[in-house]
């Protein structure tokens, strides 16, 4: 038995000695990318107008998902939002929806962009629950047989794959790396 362990112990700590300085940060950027990074980008393209300047303009409806009892309340009339903090927040939570999966999918800055998208995550998960009303079901618990919910099961493993990039950082292929061998030379 011990020849056994020595033997399982050294093929293991082996992988982990060759995979590990690069392989977790591209696979949890790969993850992220495959699974998530549409579905962020998609959802900020919710919160901007058409066309080639609409970029440029946050619409009605990221102020309506970023602050629904607000915006019910005002008639929908964001004029009546106080820019400070109100139109501000929506504008970094608008922005930020693009920029930080960006980053990450590029590997720059991964380890603020990843710390980022686990607080956009938090907001984002605390505005569905309290803002949009989601019901027990969508929310889910963790620890029961059903692995499906939308927010408690999902939304863990997004932070899970942020959290290992927080942690490991992004791997050898990134633009952080990159730009870390060239200002040490």
């Amino acid at each position: 038995m011990g020849s056994l362990t020595r033997a399982y112990e050294a093929v293991f700590h082996g992988l982990d000695r060759i995979l590990g300085g690069w392989f977790l940060g591209l696979a949890a950027r790969f993850v992220f990318a495959a699974v998530l990074f549409l579905y962020f980008i998609n959802s900020a393209f919710t919160k901007v107008g058409d066309g080639l300047f609409g970029f440029f303009h946050v619409s009605v409806g990221a102020y309506a998902q970023i602050l629904p009892k607000m915006m019910e309340a005002v008639s929908y009339n964001t004029a009546e939002i106080a820019f400070f903090p109100y139109k501000l927040i929506v504008y970094v939570g608008t922005y930020m929806e693009f920029i930080l999966p960006i980053l990450i999918v590029l590997g720059l800055f991964t380890r603020l962009a990843a710390l980022g998208m686990i607080g956009f995550i938090v907001i984002m998960t605390y505005t569905d629950i309290y803002g949009h009303d989601v019901g027990a079901d969508t929310i889910g618990s963790l620890f029961n047989d059903n692995p499906s919910s939308l927010i408690a099961d999902q939304r863990t493993l997004w932070v899970f794959v942020m959290l290992v990039l927080v942690l490991k950082g992004p791997g050898f292929i990134s633009l952080d790396y990159l730009f870390g061998r060239w200002s040490r030379r």
